[in-house]
């Protein structure tokens, strides 16, 4: 006779884990805190020049994504034109997604201002620390992953979302042959007077041969003049649209890919793409495959 639908089944609970994948905590030169670095690497021999790479700023909350959306599309190749390849995510010792203190100094270009706390009895927020964190990715974290697992110099990807995307944005004018292609999801763009523009044009100012790079920006539709539907009628809807009207997110990164687009003398290629239906928050998980597909697109 079979059992009672009702009887409970018994099951203990595990952690979690994502296959091919780990984390070191590392303490690098010149810094007072200890970064998480968290690395997927396929389980088999690299090609002979080594694996492609996609660097992934804010790493605890894009690693589990890029990594689920490259095994997915790298499974089946002539389907999707993804190939297999490493991702390195630069996080922090952290189970929450974000450090908001840490990544606003990180990822943010100088020379930076400071702020009031985010939370009472918290730190001062400081801005600024971009050259510092590009000479830590470049000069020691890029080395360390190369004694891990072998890499291909030529097929290098930097990604970054929000403040992430606006320190890929100061790198690339900063330092354009530390990476190969470059994918600025909602870059704060208007952050600190829009200074970043600034180095957008001494970049094009100083270089005139062709560089070999490629950049993708990106934004959801709801990141311009358009609000979500959601925050249509609320009592927040005024004080977001003037918000809107100052960040431009849309707007300003359509403007500066159709910029660096129109200057074919600089960049190999420099694109713009519009999420339809996402905003600030809901458009990363799309930008990180659109940065997937980027970085491990097939070399035919």
């Amino acid at each position: 006779m079979p059992k009672s639908s009702s009887q409970a089944i018994e099951a203990s609970l595990a952690p979690v884990t994502i296959a091919e994948t780990s984390f070191a905590d590392l303490k690098f030169e010149n810094t007072d805190e200890s970064y998480r670095i968290l690395l997927y690497h396929p389980a088999k021999a690299p090609p002979a020049e080594g694996w492609p790479v996609l660097y992934l700023t804010d790493g605890n909350a894009c690693f589990a994504t890029a990594v689920d959306a490259l095994k997915i599309q790298s499974a089946y190749p002539n389907g999707t034109n993804v190939c297999d390849g490493v991702i390195v995510a630069i996080g922090y010792p952290s189970d929450q997604p974000y450090d908001p203190l840490r990544r606003s100094w990180d990822l943010s270009p100088p020379p930076g201002r400071v702020y009031p706390p985010f939370f009472p009895d918290t730190p001062d927020v400081r801005t600024g620390g971009g050259e510092r964190f590009l000479a830590l990715i470049e000069d020691q974290l890029k080395p360390w992953i190369e004694k891990q697992v072998s890499i291909d110099r030529s097929r290098q990807t930097l990604f970054g979302h929000s403040f992430g995307g606006l320190f890929t944005l100061y790198a690339l004018f900063s330092k354009p042959d530390a990476f190969n292609r470059w994918v600025a999801a909602s870059p704060a763009i208007f952050w600190e007077d829009a200074a970043i523009l600034t180095a957008e044009r001494t970049f094009l100012e100083e270089h005139k041969a062709c560089l070999d790079i490629e950049l993708h920006l990106s934004a959801g539709q709801y990141e311009g003049e358009l609000l979500a539907p959601f925050h249509k009628g609320t009592p927040e809807e005024q004080k977001r649209q003037e918000r809107a009207g100052e960040t431009r997110t849309v707007g300003y990164a359509k403007e500066m890919a159709d910029r660096l687009a129109a200057s074919t003398t600089v960049l190999e290629r420099a694109t713009f793409e519009e999420y339809q239906g996402e905003n600030h928050m809901s458009v990363l998980p799309v930008a990180l495959n659109r940065a997937v597909q980027i970085a491990f697109r097939q070399i035919r």
